[in-house]
């Protein structure tokens, strides 16, 4: 069984987050790492806190829990962190305020109109 350096792991895990977010199957082509090394690098690094999206390099296609994620890793940031946070993870500002939003409305319940009965 190879051994992989921490900073060999750390550089194919960057491969992995926004903005190149790169499969595990595009990855194991191109660094011959086996799928199942890097499945198991990629759900260590979320557990740890690291915003690596599942099976598509376009955020908008992201799973509801990669988009909460997101969202609660930003929530307390200003606007120039914010910024700065989707410069580095190839996002936009708008795309995370809709998954808040998402977020929101999947908690809260509508609040009900007209005569109780």
């Amino acid at each position: 069984m190879p051994h992989y350096s921490p900073e060999r792991k750390e550089a194919i895990l960057q491969k992995m987050a926004p903005p190149q977010s790169l499969t595990v199957a595009e990855l194991s082509s191109q660094e011959g790492i086996s799928t199942a090394t890097l499945y198991n690098w990629r759900t260590a690094a979320r557990k740890r806190g690291a915003v690596l999206p599942s099976n598509s390099a376009i955020p908008d296609k992201w799973s509801s829990e990669e988009n909460f994620r997101i969202v609660l890793e930003t929530a307390p940031m200003t606007v120039a962190e914010l910024s700065e946070y989707c410069r580095k993870h190839g996002l936009y500002p708008e795309q995370i305020e809709a998954w808040k939003t998402a977020c929101i409305g999947a908690v809260i319940p509508p609040i009900p109109r007209g005569p109780m009965t």
